[in-house]
């Protein structure tokens, strides 16, 4: 599918380039002739002002072509030649052939493509002329340049596809991207579903069985119960990144007291961090203020405070910070834990990645700090991750109000 899109992509931006250029190039060839024929006319009839007059050296005339006038009698017979042109006599039978060709014609000036000449016809109360222009100069003149119009529509067509294609490439990038990620998704959704459902299949089965006594049939719908809240837990997270990426979660554009939202967000992680052996520490400036939506901000301060509970050492200690740095503010979540490399750093906030697969059982998908991504984004902010010496930070900056 993107390789068709793709290919119509340069198909498309080469057909309007193709026309745009052969009718500049048209355009170009078009108006050169008709300038050029403009100046032989005007040339013409400034001969015919004075048709057997003699063009000498030095002379001010603005006459630049070779031309030759002809005297003719009344039966249409050279009389008499005048001009720049060559030494003609009136005697040639090439000069009736010019005659003859010119006569005949209904127009009264015209060209002689085969001598390469352009001629006009005129009438004094007592003679008759011909004078003939020699193009030979113009017509090897239009000639080179519609060579070189052709040599430059050829280049620039190939030198238009090379950058049509890389621009294909790069307007179909984020698709492929979308595209894949949108396929990597439903397989890590499909995968991260099916161990809970075996489990659950796999349980019932055994609760039909009668060779188990209900104690043990007890501890079968224990194990149903347990995977289905997971289960429910990741369609949940799903729901809400599906939700967040659609557009359909709107930030509600109120005031809020973010240094009190998250005084508020800490309290009940508190008994969970003592029941888990480890310390929360905080310290959050007060009368931060910023424009957004309170239980989305709510809820990344969750994503944050149970990651860290998730993945920081026992008996460590937690820390939040919440400052005002100019016109933004920054959240600070830092904790002791296993050092993130620089992959895990970049690809940390990506949907069902986890550094550790066993912390599935633990009803951890991989799919928080994806959340907590789209939220920051949501509010223009910026998210990012920061690990050295066994001491992982977490940082979310927000502009707040002055």
């Amino acid at each position: 599918m993107l390789k068709k899109l793709r290919i119509k992509f340069i198909c498309i931006n080469m057909t309007i380039i193709t026309i745009m250029l052969a009718v500049i190039f048209c355009l170009v060839i078009h108006f050169t002739r008709s300038s050029l024929e403009e100046t032989d006319q005007r040339m013409l009839q400034e001969i015919a002002a004075d048709p057997l007059y003699l063009a000498r050296p030095g002379d001010a005339s603005r006459i630049r072509l070779p031309y030759f006038t002809l005297r003719l009698d009344g039966r249409n017979r050279p009389l008499e030649v005048a001009g720049s042109y060559s030494r003609l006599s009136s005697e040639d039978d090439y000069l009736q052939k010019l005659i003859d060709l010119s006569i005949n014609t209904r127009e009264y000036t015209g060209l002689l493509p085969d001598y390469n000449l352009r001629f006009l016809r005129f009438s004094t109360p007592t003679d008759h002329f011909l004078i003939f222009m020699d193009i030979s100069t113009e017509i090897t003149t239009m000639n080179n340049l519609t060579r070189n119009c052709l040599l430059i529509g050829i280049f620039s067509f190939f030198a238009f596809l090379g950058i049509s294609v890389f621009l294909a490439n790069w307007a179909v990038h984020p698709v492929d991207q979308a595209w894949k990620q949108q396929k990597q998704f439903i397989a890590d959704a499909s995968h991260e579903l099916k161990t809970p459902l075996t489990v659950i299949l796999t349980n019932t089965e055994l609760l039909r069985s009668s060779s188990f006594p209900e104690e043990k049939k007890a501890h079968f719908l224990d194990n149903i119960r347990t995977m289905t809240g997971q289960m429910q837990k990741l369609v949940e997270g799903m729901l809400e990144l599906s939700r967040i990426d659609s557009g359909s979660v709107q930030t509600a554009a109120e005031k809020l007291d973010l240094s009190a939202l998250a005084e508020e967000s800490l309290l009940p992680f508190e008994p969970l961090y003592f029941e888990s052996g480890r310390e929360l520490d905080s310290e959050i400036s007060p009368g931060i203020r910023v424009t957004g939506s309170s239980s989305h901000l709510r809820q990344l301060l969750e994503i944050l405070l149970d990651n860290a509970l998730k993945y920081s050492a026992s008996a460590s200690t937690v820390s939040v910070r919440l400052r005002k740095a100019r016109h933004c503010c920054l959240l600070q979540v830092e904790s002791q834990g296993e050092t993130l490399s620089r992959e895990d750093l970049k690809r940390i906030f990506q949907r069902f990645y986890r550094t550790d697969s066993s912390r599935s059982r633990d009803g951890s998908y991989g799919l928080g700090l994806s959340i907590a991504k789209k939220i920051v984004e949501k509010h223009h902010g910026k998210i990012w991750a920061e690990s050295r010496d066994g001491v992982n930070t977490f940082y979310v900056q927000l502009n707040c109000l002055s």
